[in-house]
């Protein structure tokens, strides 16, 4: 990566930026999963490898920050640091915990690391709609907050609130509702493609 983006090397890598890589490393996400949800082993080291390659470029870019540089290996050693201090049942004394526990002592390690956060700090706003409920849900949940939706919701209620209330009872179930749509997409989808087609289909847009 040091030679790509050095005088001599690559110019597309060399006029690169964070924010132009952004596109990128959301897609690289996107490929992981498929290829795990596929289970091809194969695919899955491939686009491991790409999205390692997002990281390595993106430390590669903060190195050249005038005020603020950094590198590969300080953000190896963060993870480090925070996965041990994370972890003070493994790497500590704190004595075994599990479940609930687990959940509950992350999010106070969390806390008392950034006093100021609170229970929905964090999410990222460009996470898919569905998603992002789900993570907010757990979030309150785990904060001792009751379910935004507590009861049935009303056959007249919005489409948002349904959907919400799925989202809900998928995240008490401990199922990832996002993971669930997906794999019932990816059904409907072998069993469109089986089928024969009525006739051409027409685009709209």
């Amino acid at each position: 990566m040091d030679r790509l983006r050095s005088p001599g090397g690559c110019p597309w890598d060399a006029e690169q930026t964070h924010e132009s890589l952004l596109r990128y490393a959301v897609e690289e996400v996107h490929e992981v999963v498929e290829a795990v949800e596929s289970g091809d082993r194969d695919a899955m080291r491939e686009e491991l490898g790409d999205l390692l390659l997002q990281v390595v470029f993106h430390a590669r870019l903060a190195q050249e920050h005038p005020d603020e540089p950094f590198d590969v290996e300080d953000v190896a050693r963060g993870v480090v640091e925070k996965l041990v201090r994370r972890h003070p049942h493994v790497f500590g004394d704190a004595g075994a915990v599990e479940g609930a526990d687990l959940h509950r002592q992350w999010d106070r390690i969390k806390r008392e690391e950034k006093p100021a956060r609170g229970a929905l700090d964090g999410i990222p706003p460009s996470l898919p709609a569905l998603a992002r409920a789900q993570k907010v849900v757990s979030r309150l949940r785990r904060a001792g907050y009751p379910p935004p939706v507590a009861d049935a919701v009303p056959d007249d209620a919005d489409l948002g609130s349904r959907l919400l209330a799925l989202v809900v009872e998928a995240e008490g179930r401990g199922v990832d509702a996002e993971g669930a749509l997906r794999r019932t997409l990816r059904a409907v989808e072998a069993d469109a493609r089986e089928a024969d087609p009525p006739g051409p289909i027409q685009d709209v847009d």
